[in-house]
């Protein structure tokens, strides 16, 4: 009998792991403009670790967007980890796996195997002192 695999998330919410909104995911002042960073959060719940949300959060100027870190073509992560991601800053960032380009902008995958398909964006408010939250 063929194992069948769940369905491909399609939101950020359908993630394992995916945190809650109103969950922080950073601070403007630790992002330099044009930077795109791996960050990831935990489930305190979660005692044996495998409970780990992975995601990017790019900054452009004064705005902030946030990605889960997988890449749209085989659900692995862009880079394993900060030094191995490669991103042309306020423009692409790129899977260190299939090599797909993905926009900046909007996430969308632009070259490779994925064109066309999205990462999975994560809705953002950023409070007044800069802390960025996932929005409700």
């Amino acid at each position: 009998m063929p194992t069948l695999h769940p369905a491909e998330p399609r939101h950020w919410h359908e993630v394992p792991c995916a945190p809650l909104p109103g969950t922080v995911l950073g601070h403007t002042g630790k992002l330099a403009d044009g930077s795109a960073t791996m960050a990831e959060t935990t489930d305190a719940a979660d005692s044996d670790g495998s409970g780990v949300f992975r995601y990017l959060l790019l900054r452009s100027g004064s705005e902030v967007r946030a990605y889960v870190n997988r890449c749209a073509h085989f659900g692995v992560p862009l880079a394993a980890q900060q030094d191995l991601l490669k991103f042309q800053p306020h423009v692409q960032i790129t899977c260190n796996v299939h090599y797909a380009h993905y926009r900046w902008s909007d996430g969308v995958c632009t070259a490779g195997d994925c064109e066309g398909e999205s990462l999975l964006s994560i809705p953002l408010t950023v409070d007044a002192d800069g802390t960025i939250r996932i929005a409700p």
